[in-house]
């Protein structure tokens, strides 16, 4: 008996456009995001239109609706709670201008320093980028220790070593808190800044800068009128990134200084936590996240405008 062989079946191909496969592909990202970001955003915003406390804490969604009255308390500058939040406001927009700006003066001058090749330049740019690679709380809690008053490094030096100071100053409290907290954010965004204008750094043609000195210019001129401008699209992008991590910066003021921060240090991402989770106020604490969440969208938005329109203009 012969048997007959069977033909395979020709099984319908799937093609797929190449303007589809892109979207395809970003489609487990695309998930992720929607799991992680946006569903406990739309939480935060539903339980900010809620009276959500600590008796409600075990069946959120059993809390009556409180509409817009947690915004009109978290704006109402004239009450406690409006005020308190304002001063956290304006505390964390000083802290964000000096930490990103003295972070992006060091990382543009380390970057520029170590432009030309010498000797040891890459051990010295892997120092550069130890507090980068160093985990936030092994980091945050060394600089605690050391910012204690009777035991800490930095009163030994100032105040042992160097004399510079009659007593020793608590840094962990009071108005110096600040100067603390400014040291500490500094030391650990600054190597950001570094990597990215160092890689910024490589696509400037060595030419430009041989040309420059033929005519004459000095250092100065060829920072100001060759780096300085051919870094303009990396800055954009690092001045916002920077923005947004100092801004929202949690960790570092509370390993720094504990579930209650100094006046002076109150940042709002701490204030909002104390708010949420100390007082239990979980109403007014998202609807003060939201309000945060809708400046940073402000700000990013007209940053983003701006710099649109002068790449337009040029």
């Amino acid at each position: 008996m012969i048997r007959k062989r069977l033909r395979p079946r020709n099984r319908p191909r799937i093609r797929l456009r190449p303007s589809t496969l892109p979207y395809l592909l970003l489609l487990p990202a695309l998930a992720l995001e929607l799991l992680i970001h946006l569903v406990p955003m739309l939480v935060g915003i539903v339980m900010s239109l809620k009276r959500l406390t600590q008796f409600f804490v075990r069946d959120w969604s059993a809390a009556p609706w409180a509409g817009l009255a947690n915004y009109r308390m978290a704006v109402d500058f004239h009450a406690p709670v409006g005020r308190a939040l304002l001063h956290s406001f304006w505390v964390t927009c000083a802290f964000t201008v000096l930490a990103v700006g003295l972070a992006w003066l060091l990382g543009t001058t380390a970057a520029i320093m170590m432009q030309d090749a010498f000797r040891g330049r890459g051990a010295l740019r892997a120092l550069f980028l130890l507090p980068y690679a160093l985990p936030v709380y092994a980091a945050v809690i060394t600089w605690s220790f050391m910012f204690q008053r009777d035991t800490g490094l930095i009163n030994h030096v100032l105040h042992d070593q160097l004399h510079l100071v009659d007593e020793k100053p608590f840094w962990l409290l009071g108005d110096n808190s600040f100067a603390a907290l400014v040291t500490v954010s500094v030391w650990r965004s600054w190597p950001f800044a570094f990597l990215t204008l160092t890689a910024g750094l490589q696509n400037i043609p060595r030419e430009l800068y041989e040309a420059a000195a033929l005519d004459g210019a000095g250092v100065w001129q060829q920072i100001r009128r060759i780096t300085l401008p051919s870094l303009r699209p990396v800055n954009t992008v690092l001045v916002l990134v920077l923005f947004l991590w100092t801004f929202n910066d949690f960790n570092t003021p509370y390993v720094l200084f504990g579930r209650s921060a100094p006046e002076a240090a109150d940042l709002i991402s701490v204030h909002i936590y104390q708010s949420s989770f100390v007082t239990w106020n979980f109403g007014a604490g998202s609807a003060m996240s939201v309000l945060l969440l809708l400046f940073l969208l402000l700000v990013t938005a007209a940053h983003l405008f701006a710099t649109s329109r002068r790449r337009g203009a040029e």
